[in-house]
């Protein structure tokens, strides 16, 4: 746990309840495709809205979508294609952790984050 030293779950817990949002960003890294990690020289990103990813774990493994929302509050990520209905009747995204899935393709219109992607490349 990035944010405490203490070895207890309850301060853990806590503290990555309380974290504050640009330490929350953190823990939205997401293991890049192999070919995505060849071609970019980086194997993790912060997942964003826009990006294609699959997830890896849960009741809808294997499937392939674009992020349409990213929750910094909940540290969920809603998917297209991971859907269920609520109890109104209505489809609404399952929330997904970001450690489950794997970014297919990411979304290059940021200039920032291809300035992250340099700064992070390996030599």
């Amino acid at each position: 746990m990035p944010f405490t030293t203490s070895i207890q779950p309850r301060r853990q817990r806590l503290s990555l309840y309380t974290a504050p949002l640009h330490l929350r960003h953190k823990l939205f890294n997401a293991k890049l495709s192999p070919d995505l990690q060849k071609k970019l020289g980086v194997k993790r990103l912060p997942v964003r809205r826009g990006d294609t990813v699959m997830i890896m774990r849960g009741d809808f493994k294997g499937v392939t979508g674009k992020v349409v929302k990213v929750d910094l509050k909940k540290v969920r990520i809603y998917v297209e294609g991971a859907t269920r209905t609520n109890s109104k009747g209505q489809t609404v995204y399952y929330p997904i952790h970001p450690s489950k899935v794997m970014i297919i393709d990411i979304d290059t219109s940021d200039k920032i984050r291809q300035k992250i992607i340099q700064r992070r490349k390996k030599e």
